[in-house]
């Protein structure tokens, strides 16, 4: 009997009376392997998608960047690159609509030439692009912008717009740009005029933050990367940013992909959480063909063949549940790209991934056959003796090692399968050990209630009572499956809530305690006292007002930034060494800062100032007190000591720095200024800014309050979509429920017909049942939003360093319709033993 067809047929032959509940236990996977697939197919579709459309996200084959004009030095060799190039000049600045007086910050790109070179440039009228492109060499002032701008002001093509000192007439209005996103456009809407007029607009003048950009289109075939590797030396002396194709794919494809793997991991706790239902249901299973295995013993199987057998029914239907999960995830995998096309700069091409649904499937079967392997393990100890002895303790109770080595194989798939989606041993074990820890405290929790009920039983309670707290440690009793399924969901929905409550908070503007919700950048020398009259004037308080001092990092301990690049192993941040610094100059500390090390910024008595740098930025260029760092003042050099740390509060409405000097050091360097003041409504911000463009055009005005209303609708937007997911943890678990609750039916069947025997009536036996189900689901939903509350506290407190304060009634909402929930399902799956007479249903349960 130990040939693999014998056991396919005593397979397919037991589960004749059974393969309604074996269907229900795997059907506890369908949904995990439905949210794989669906995020896996989704990465796949998005991955190719970039790769198809790269070019477009670039608009070019070469893209070279900087804050301040090309080297001279750099130009003729620039010119020869490719067969065609575009220049463009980007800043932010306010900009008015004549027609209706209305003013907003825009991103103005001042651009010349054929871009994009790759890619659609939507507009309407289409007309609107040749029109642009011809505009410069006629001398005609044409603008194109964003149709969230126009939106915005009841703007449309033919109005006309002002860009400091120019009035352009609107074009045409821009539906998609190549490479820009729709949700970027919302955030910085963009007004496109001609490079030729961008001098006489009069808005960039010294210190503003402006970014110089050439396109190149090369001829086909050219290696790209290659030409401008041999120029890097050269663009990196000149602080010259370059983006190609391969680069930008690169860039895009690792961001989205850390994206994907992430909302893997929340996939995978559902899958997880579906495998505890099969290991749960299929103990039951087992319980139940305990006489079944006795008598195979008897006519001559083995132990393991008869696990064989069981473990072939099990991966049959983990085969079907891990299928249908495939099925489904087809779905989700074309729905993805919906939820989330504000997001995305490509648009992607929908299409099923084969190599998701195999990779779905073969992880279903899996797992369902090695979270089964844990119960069906007892199987092969049943002994002969059980077809005339009752007792299963007695072949059955003692330690098995070869549970251990399953559990050990669990704890190495979950760790392996989190590295493949971080790429970090770190996080997964991190990831698996909070997970199992979560894992063991509700379980524990679970078992806890059991023991507590057992021993300290309230006999002096009505009989209904009683007998539903029973049905918590009788034997099949579902309180450990049920504590663990449904509480890892709550959990994980409440933790997702809690933690967008963080988020927001970091950014939250209060409306009583006077914190800046304007914020004036840009500002000269010359129009420091001007700006801030127009700001008394309209009875505003100056709350802050700052310089601000451009500069580059060109030295440390004497090394120079260029050979610090060159050095891998000195581990300093190239982004650190290349970017541009915005420095101001105080003596002291403001509210959002305070001593971490060393002494405020102050000149020495060597006449070389101390500064002062944020403490995390010094891990970055590897730094401590009394290093000597010398910058480049827009050509000027300065030698630097580090004289302290700050720790920053940077989620504060503060004119926070990563380097602050002391007085008395860059009074005569040129300069800009930020201030900070305070609107108390939209009717007085837009005279401001309608008063900042009539007399300071170059002056740009940030409304922050603005900005909260986007950052909130972006963390509504990431948590819808992470919430999604998590709902596939919740539904699991009710699936779980459901499949437990058939599972264990004959089991309720038995004490039905013993309570009714004993003189209960239907209405008691609900009642029972309703007390035993809510309470499951109260414990279930309290354990969930007990850990949630804990892990949002550690993250608020530890990680976002910020005072956590929950809003308790959505939680307790949350508890209440989870009992709710748990409480009905346990009386749906159950009104065949609460409606039917107790004869009859046993007669059918042995026919």
């Amino acid at each position: 009997m130990s040939n693999l067809p014998w056991l396919w047929r005593m397979a397919w032959r037991d589960s004749r009376r059974s393969r309604s509940r074996l269907l229900l236990f795997t059907s506890a996977i369908v949904l995990g392997i439905a949210a794989l697939v669906g995020i896996n197919g989704f990465g796949d579709n998005l991955a190719r998608s970039i790769d198809e459309q790269a070019r477009e996200l670039v608009g070019a084959d070469l893209v070279l960047s900087a804050n301040q004009p090309f080297d001279s030095t750099l130009q003729t060799t620039l010119r020869q690159l490719g067969q065609r190039r575009s220049d463009e000049v980007a800043f932010a600045s306010l900009v008015q609509f004549p027609k209706g007086q209305g003013v907003r910050l825009a991103q103005v790109r001042a651009l010349t030439g054929g871009f994009p070179y790759y890619g659609e440039w939507l507009t309407e009228p289409t007309t609107a692009v040749a029109a642009f492109r011809e505009a410069g060499a006629a001398n005609q002032r044409v603008a194109l912008v964003d149709d969230a701008l126009l939106a915005q002001f009841a703007a449309r093509p033919g109005d006309s717009i002002k860009v400091g000192e120019l009035t352009f007439r609107i074009a045409g209005r821009v539906r998609k740009t190549p490479g820009q996103s729709g949700f970027s456009a919302s955030v910085a809407p963009t007004v496109f005029i001609p490079r030729e007029f961008v001098e006489q607009t009069g808005l960039l003048q010294r210190g503003s933050r402006v970014q110089y950009r050439t396109y190149y289109q090369f001829a086909p075939g050219t290696n790209v990367d290659q030409t401008i590797k041999l120029l890097e030396a050269r663009l990196d002396q000149a602080n010259i940013d370059s983006d190609t194709v391969a680069e930008r794919k690169r860039q895009t494809g690792r961001s989205f992909t850390n994206v994907t793997r992430f909302l893997n991991l929340v996939a995978f706790v559902a899958l997880l959480l579906g495998c505890v239902g099969v290991a749960s249901a299929v103990s039951l299973y087992v319980r139940e063909k305990v006489a079944a295995v006795a008598v195979l013993r008897c006519l001559g199987a083995s132990g393991w063949q008869a696990v064989l057998i069981y473990l072939l029914q099990t991966a049959l239907m983990g085969l079907l549940g891990a299928t249908l999960g495939a099925a489904l995830g087809t779905g989700v995998q074309l729905l993805l790209p919906k939820v989330v096309e504000g997001f995305l700069p490509v648009t992607v091409s929908v299409g099923i991934s084969w190599s998701a649904v195999a990779e779905g499937i073969l992880t279903g079967v899996f797992v369902a056959v090695l979270f089964a392997l844990l119960p069906l393990l007892s199987i092969r100890r049943v002994s002969p003796l059980r077809t005339l002895r009752a007792s299963l303790e007695e072949d059955t109770a003692s330690p098995d090692p070869l549970r251990g080595l399953v559990y050990g194989l669990i704890i190495l798939f979950i760790t392996g399968f989190a590295y493949l989606q971080t790429r970090d041993w770190k996080l997964a074990l991190g990831f698996a050990g909070g997970l199992l820890l979560t894992f063991a405290v509700l379980a524990g929790l679970g078992e806890g209630l059991r023991r507590a009920v057992r021993r300290y039983f309230p006999s002096s309670w009505s009989y209904v009572w009683r007998q539903g707290l029973a049905n918590l440690y009788r034997p099949n009793n579902q309180t450990l499956l049920l504590t663990v399924s449904i509480g890892l969901g709550v959990f994980l929905l409440a933790t997702l809530y809690l933690l967008q409550g963080l988020l927001l908070s970091q950014v939250e503007i209060s409306s009583t305690n006077g914190q800046p919700n304007l914020v004036l950048f840009d500002i000269q020398s010359a129009q420091r006292e001007g700006v801030t009259q127009l700001v008394k004037r309209n009875k505003l308080p100056v709350l802050q007002q700052v310089p601000v001092v451009t500069m580059r990092l060109s030295a440390i301990n004497g090394r120079s930034a260029a050979a610090l690049k060159k050095d891998t192993t000195s581990g300093v941040s190239k982004g650190a060494l290349g970017r541009e610094y915005r420095v101001t100059y105080r003596d002291s500390l403001i509210s959002s800062e305070t001593l971490a090390a060393g002494k405020a910024p102050f000149v020495g008595p060597d006449g070389i100032p101390r500064v002062s740098f944020d403490d995390g930025f010094t891990e970055r260029l590897k730094i401590k007190i009394g290093d000597t760092l010398t910058f480049n003042v827009q050509g000027a050099p300065l030698v630097t000591i580090v004289g302290g740390t700050r720790t920053v509060d940077w989620s504060r409405v503060q004119t926070n720095f990563l380097v602050v000097f002391p007085k008395g050091v860059l009074e005569p360097a040129p300069q800009f200024h930020v201030l900070l003041t305070r609107v108390p409504d939209n009717a007085t911000l837009a005279a401001v800014q309608r008063e900042l463009v009539a007399n300071y055009p170059n002056v740009s005005a940030i409304d922050l309050g603005l900005i909260l209303q986007t950052l909130d609708e972006i963390l509504t937007k990431i948590s819808f979509v992470i919430r999604f997911m998590a709902l596939f943890s919740m539904a699991t678990g009710l699936l779980v429920l459901v499949s437990s609750v058939v599972v264990s039916r004959y089991q309720r069947v038995r004490e039905s017909v013993l309570l009714r025997t004993l003189g209960a009536s239907r209405a008691q036996i609900l009642r029972i049942t309703l007390v035993e189900y809510a309470l499951l689901g109260l414990l279930s939903a309290v354990a969930g939003l007990g850990l949630a509350v804990m892990a949002a506290w550690a993250l608020g407190v530890f990680v976002f360093e910020v005072p956590f304060a929950p809003q308790i009634s959505p939680l307790l909402l949350l508890a209440l319709l989870t009992t709710a929930l748990t409480a009905l399902i346990g009386l749906l799956n159950s009104r065949d033993v609460l409606t039917r007479p107790p004869l009859e249903v046993l007669r059918g349960e042995v026919s």
